[in-house]
């Protein structure tokens, strides 16, 4: 007896995320590659370390009308993501598409607003939610009564090919929109709470950006239930690497914090691998005896599941995969994804603006 028919998928940018993407494709019996596009030579590349056998366009709407796919894979740049998004689930195709699931906030809800006229899944890729260490770091932080104080940051040191690569990004998005949405989504979760305000700062360190642009930005965020957040980022060959990867929260019961020993070491901070390998987590305990000293010891938890990036993106198509053929409801996935990024630009406003924005 046959399984169940093969998803033929087109991937849509094969660059860092696309590549690591279209392996998880080449690699899983649900899913059939029809086709790699990009502008540039990157398609070439990727489709000699598969194997050289897929056909390979430079146009996504030639490509989508020539190989009739049932899922689009898009992982270009951000200014892209909307209309191709839109554009494939016309065509009657399902979409992952990286995060942010748009360039503007208006963008986003008409991905979502169209998903669901067309009945189309749309995954975006929030590779966090498929980590187990920070699935558990976001039920530890649940735990630790409210309000929540959530530190989070993900400065990176960038020359060369990265350098490149986040010049390119900061030409539609700043770093605390592009890299802020993922970490919003977990002060989301923890906090499960609605935010109430933000105020952010920034600071442009290089003439090779976008004169209303940045790249440095920290963002502050107020919930409804008190609890409050903050995320920095900084991208470029200037950015201090000291404190790059911090990942902590508090509550009146205690603590617990991302203790990337490895990953935390100098010259890892412009590393993808490094951003979600989480190593250990570390929970501290507020309660005191009768004498006011600690009366429980600081627990060190080490997860044994502690996937690389490559296993994140199996793990992000294998529920992709899930959800078309279960037909799972993404209304949740997609309104948290939209929210997020409302979050997100309201920060590039206070930025810009100088003044706190009320959500």
């Amino acid at each position: 007896m046959e399984g169940p028919q093969k998803i033929k998928v087109l991937v849509v940018g094969c660059g860092n995320m696309g590549a690591s993407h279209a392996q998880a494709y080449h690699d899983s019996p649900g899913f059939e590659i029809c086709g790699l596009v990009s502008r540039g030579g990157s398609k070439k590349k990727l489709n000699e370390k598969l194997g050289g056998s897929y056909p390979l366009f430079d146009d996504f709407e030639v490509a989508l009308t020539e190989t009739r796919p049932d899922a689009v894979c898009i992982s270009t740049y951000p200014d892209t993501h909307e209309p191709y998004a839109v554009l494939a689930m016309e065509q009657g195709c399902h979409v992952f598409v990286e995060k942010p699931i748009a360039s503007t906030v208006d963008g986003a809800e008409r991905v979502a607003e169209v998903a669901k006229q067309t009945g189309k899944k749309v995954v975006v890729g929030y590779i966090l939610r498929h980590h187990p260490s920070w699935q558990r770091f976001i039920s530890e932080a649940q735990q630790l009564g409210k309000p929540l104080v959530m530190r989070m940051n993900l400065n990176q040191q960038s020359d060369g090919d990265m350098w490149t690569l986040h010049r390119n990004l900061m030409a539609s998005l700043s770093p605390i929109v592009d890299c802020g949405v993922h970490y919003i989504d977990v002060m989301c979760q923890m906090a499960r709470s609605k935010p109430k305000q933000v105020y952010a700062i920034g600071a442009k360190l290089t003439d090779e950006i976008p004169t209303d642009n940045y790249n440095y930005g920290q963002l502050q965020i107020r919930f409804e239930d008190g609890s409050v957040g903050w995320y920095e980022a900084g991208w470029g060959p200037m950015v201090s690497e000291t404190a790059f990867f911090v990942k902590d929260v508090f509550g009146p019961k205690g603590s617990v914090s991302i203790v990337a020993k490895e990953a935390g070491a100098s010259g890892k901070s412009d590393s993808i691998e490094a951003h979600t390998k989480t190593e250990s987590l570390l929970v501290h305990h507020s309660e005191l005896d009768s004498k006011e000293r600690f009366a429980k010891a600081d627990e060190w938890i080490d997860l044994t599941d502690e996937p690389d990036h490559q296993e994140l993106c199996n793990r992000e198509q294998a529920y992709f995969l899930q959800a078309i053929r279960e037909d799972i409801d993404l209304t949740n996935h997609l309104a948290d994804a939209v929210n997020s990024l409302r979050i997100a630009f309201a920060c590039d406003e206070s930025v810009k603006t100088g003044n706190v924005v009320k959500l």
